[in-house]
């Protein structure tokens, strides 16, 4: 059974920062490409952060500009994202992603989210 199973989300003041860590079971997760997602209310879901399989190449949002760093652990199955310097609008439920393509199928597989509030 496939599991992304997101942590560290909470509430934290304009500034400081979070780590988030996605636990990933029942699937080979060095294969997969990892991201996270966030959605905040009455918005579109939208990538946060990506890491290739290997965790050789990164991709971030936008908004990033530097805050945040995805790595991946793949001796223990796990992502992470570290965000630093946090805004009131990153505010959003946090979303763990696993992807992995072939010629004739992509697999696609979600977390349930962990919430971020960013707020004094």
């Amino acid at each position: 059974q496939v599991q992304l199973v997101e942590s560290g989300g909470g509430l934290v003041q304009p500034g400081g920062s979070l780590r988030l860590s996605c636990a990933a079971s029942g699937f080979t997760f060095s294969r997969y490409a990892m991201s996270w997602y966030r959605q905040a209310p009455g918005k579109e879901r939208e990538l946060a952060a990506a890491i290739t399989s290997a965790g050789g190449s990164t991709n971030y949002g936008d908004f990033m500009k530097g805050r945040f760093t995805i790595s991946r652990d793949n001796a223990k199955n796990t992502v992470y994202l570290q965000m630093n310097s946090l805004k009131p609008e990153d505010t959003a439920v946090y979303y763990c992603n696993a992807r992995f393509s072939t010629a004739v199928r992509q697999y696609d597989y979600w977390g349930q989210g962990t919430q971020v509030t960013v707020s004094s």
